[in-house]
């Protein structure tokens, strides 16, 4: 049962629990929160000690293993393996404990710690569907997560999950699991190729490693991924599926000899890809269309110009895109330490992050100033989300024995930044401890602002795949949803594109800079929890934890690798035909709030 949006229309003190959980400051409210009568609240502070991941916090949060409500104790479960506890507790509470949603929340939690034994986890798998589920969640987390071969008997359960449970959740889970074991059976993988769920099938081409066709594109794409060859992807340039035909473009400069010159003529992605396959297998005809790309009215081909001029080495080519006017493409275009040291004197993250991992081990002493100069003026900005490059300047200046001169950051605004400052000062022969505050979190909406997220939906219409809705989830992640709501209604993210497109994976957007280094100016905390990223669920992307630049993706498959460590707050209700559709650079016209 979800219980804040409850709480906040009928307890005062819950909005206080919510300030502070996001500030991740002193904990002793959140303690005391557990002394109240009330369960919502109890579970609410439980959750929130889960989010501050302080091992030392559990001795507060393992009593409630034992509360009367069962849903008390699966929140107990979750926030005990968020904090990274230790396991005896939770077997503990297995022993005796008999509903199966509780018992599923107590495997699925000891999945996800490193003490764990797979025999724990695999009698798990011999229970009801619903305790299966945990179990079978948990034995994932565990064979992905320790340096551990999964046991002849682990191996057996698996593949009898895989045969006979009536969950193709479950099913899904196992064969991943028996994926990330290396099993290869061949009877379990022609058993899920014959699955009613496309998710399931297609990690049974995976397995398989083969092309099997299939009416589901995430079927077939993956099939493509697993054996490409040239045949296949010359029959696959056609495909329905826009990711499909993509991914042949790109898989013909791996695998054929020359490419179909037809391709040059489609839409801007089509035909941009086909470049860079065909410099790969006919460098003297890709030449001859190098001029005309780099200066094609979209960008992003010029993107792909860059890269193609790099594998033909066209230093011409490269010269002119470094004078871009979007700096996604400069990037692209950058080749050696002299231009990326040129390359400094922007103030666009994405760039400075390209221009600076060049960088990486040619700095010499003579480019000290540069580095010092571009690192004052970028932390002039007093932005949160500036960290990526300061931290890759910091690194850089680290190379070069830089200690006195980093003195400065110590008191940085970012604690990140100034502990990095003291730990290269130290590592470079100066001792130095940070002396910066805490990292302050962006401030909180009003309670009232929270109270009118019930029920709360987005439609986001893009200019070329279509709409589709989401339906928001204020009581999983309340911060991040009034971010989001507060940007939308602002129309930030209207004209802005989703910039990365990882099939079966995500897709990633609203980047004013077009890539995933530019966001806003403050970080959002993460708002982990019980939610997985099931396919068709939206999270925020982050570079580490509490680094949210309100940046979206959308899960396109069940990416359970991505549990607890990225929000989930929205899923998508209405058109995800529509999501499947999103390609690079494709706009987000518009995104609306509907209450």
């Amino acid at each position: 049962m979800f219980f804040v949006l409850t709480l906040l229309l009928q307890w005062n003190s819950s909005y206080e629990l919510l300030v502070i959980e996001d500030a991740r400051g002193d904990a002793k409210a959140l303690v005391e929160a557990l002394q109240t009568g009330d369960a919502d609240v109890k579970r609410q502070a439980i959750r929130a000690l889960g989010r501050f991941e302080r091992p030392e916090l559990a001795e507060h949060v393992v009593p409630f293993l034992d509360d009367r409500m069962a849903e008390t104790r699966v929140e107990a479960a979750n926030a005990l393996a968020q904090m990274k506890a230790d396991a005896p507790p939770l077997t503990g509470r297995l022993e005796k404990e008999r509903l199966p949603a509780v018992r599923a929340a107590l495997y699925e939690a000891l999945g996800r710690l490193p003490k764990t034994t797979q025999e724990q986890l695999v009698a798990g798998l011999g229970e009801d569907e619903l305790a299966r589920t945990g179990a079978v969640k948990g034995l994932e987390h565990l064979l992905r997560t320790v340096d551990e071969p999964a046991t002849p008997a682990t191996v057996l359960a698996l593949r009898k999950s895989v045969a006979d449970s009536r969950s193709a959740k479950i099913r899904e889970l196992a064969l991943l699991a028996l994926n990330r074991a290396g099993d290869r059976d061949t009877e379990t993988l022609e058993i899920a190729w014959r699955d009613p769920s496309p998710l399931v099938r297609r990690l049974a081409v995976l397995g398989l490693e083969e092309w099997r066709e299939d009416p589901s594109h995430m079927v077939r794409y993956a099939g493509l991924k697993a054996a490409p060859t040239c045949a296949r992807a010359e029959a696959a340039l056609d495909d329905p599926s826009e990711h499909v035909a993509l991914l042949a473009i790109d898989l013909l400069g791996e695998h054929c000899s020359s490419v179909p010159a037809s391709l040059l003529e489609r839409d801007w992605r089509r035909a941009s890809r086909a470049l860079v396959s065909l410099a790969r297998v006919r460098p003297n005809e890709a030449k001859a269309h190098l001029q005309r790309f780099a200066s094609h009215d979209v960008w992003q081909a010029r993107v792909y110009t860059a890269r193609a001029a790099r594998i033909l080495e066209d230093e011409a080519t490269l010269e002119k895109l470094r004078s871009d006017s979007h700096p996604n493409v400069v990037g692209a275009a950058l080749v050696t330490p002299a231009h990326a040291l040129a390359a400094l004197a922007s103030d666009h993250y994405g760039l400075l992050v390209r221009a600076l991992g060049l960088l990486e081990g040619s700095v010499t002493r003579s480019d000290i100033p540069t580095l010092l100069s571009a690192l004052k003026r970028v932390t002039s900005e007093g932005r949160a989300t500036s960290r990526d490059p300061r931290r890759l300047m910091l690194e850089r200046l680290g190379e070069l024995g830089v200690a006195k001169e980093l003195e400065f950051f110590l008191s940085d605004f970012d604690p990140f930044i100034a502990e990095l400052a003291a730990s290269i000062m130290s590592k470079n022969g100066k001792t130095a401890a940070p002396k910066t505050m805490p990292f302050a979190p962006t401030p909180a909406p009003s309670e009232t602002f929270f109270q009118k997220l019930a029920g709360a939906k987005a439609r986001i219409h893009m200019k070329e795949a279509g709409s589709f809705v989401v339906v928001l989830l204020p009581e999983a992640a309340p911060f991040t949803v009034a971010q989001f709501v507060k940007l939308a209604e602002a129309g930030y993210y209207d004209g802005l594109t989703f910039h990365r497109i990882a099939p079966n994976f995500v897709l990633q957007g609203g980047s004013p800079g077009a890539n995933e280094f530019v966001g806003t100016d403050g970080y959002i905390r993460d708002e982990v929890g019980r939610l997985s990223h099931e396919r068709g669920t939206l999270g925020i992307s982050t570079r580490g934890r509490d680094t949210g630049d309100s940046q979206l993706f959308i899960n396109l498959v069940d990416n359970y690798r991505l549990d607890h460590n990225y929000t989930v707050f929205a899923r998508v209700v209405e058109g995800l035909d529509n999501v499947d559709k999103v390609q690079e650079g494709d706009v987000m016209v518009s995104v609306t709030i509907e209450r």
